[in-house]
């Protein structure tokens, strides 16, 4: 994460502010996401029906690959300095594009498209967060997500 002053944020609307590091996805990723969401459909859980699809192998839950644009925004964001707090404010325009196989490997490229100040010591940050994989030249999804930092 890149900290900067608070009022230089608003500069930095339009510009990509980072490429996270790949994260691999698992077939042991998936089954714990099934494990924790209770949704344990065979094209996620099961290798030997899932190669029977079209997809030829399990996929990742799209869900499971929104949630690891946590930690990958984490790597990538720009955020206001003196943070007390970070919180996940929600998304807008969440699309699921490209599904991602079991074993492929994906990362997030970050794009800053809002800053508001939504009171004294209260930013509301929506950034375009594009999820890649290797070697795929669709995204796996494209969401805006937006982040409420709290500053002393």
């Amino acid at each position: 994460m890149q900290v900067i002053p608070a009022d230089e944020l608003v500069g930095r609307v339009g510009e990509e502010t980072g490429v996270s590091n790949w994260v691999e996805i698992n077939q042991e990723r998936i089954n714990a996401f099934a494990d924790a969401t209770m949704d344990h459909q065979f094209i996620h859980v099961a290798p030997e029906a899932a190669a029977q699809t079209p997809f030829g192998s399990t996929i990742a839950h799209g869900f499971l690959t929104l949630s690891l644009t946590v930690p990958m925004m984490m790597e990538t964001m720009v955020a206001p300095d003196r943070m007390v707090m970070v919180i996940n404010y929600g998304t807008d325009k969440l699309r699921f594009i490209e599904p991602v196989k079991v074993d492929s490997r994906i990362r997030a490229r970050t794009r800053l498209v809002d800053v508001t100040e939504k009171g004294p010591g209260r930013w509301l940050v929506k950034n375009e967060i594009t999820v890649e994989i290797e070697d795929i030249d669709r995204p796996a999804l494209i969401v805006e997500a937006l982040t409420l930092f709290v500053t002393a």
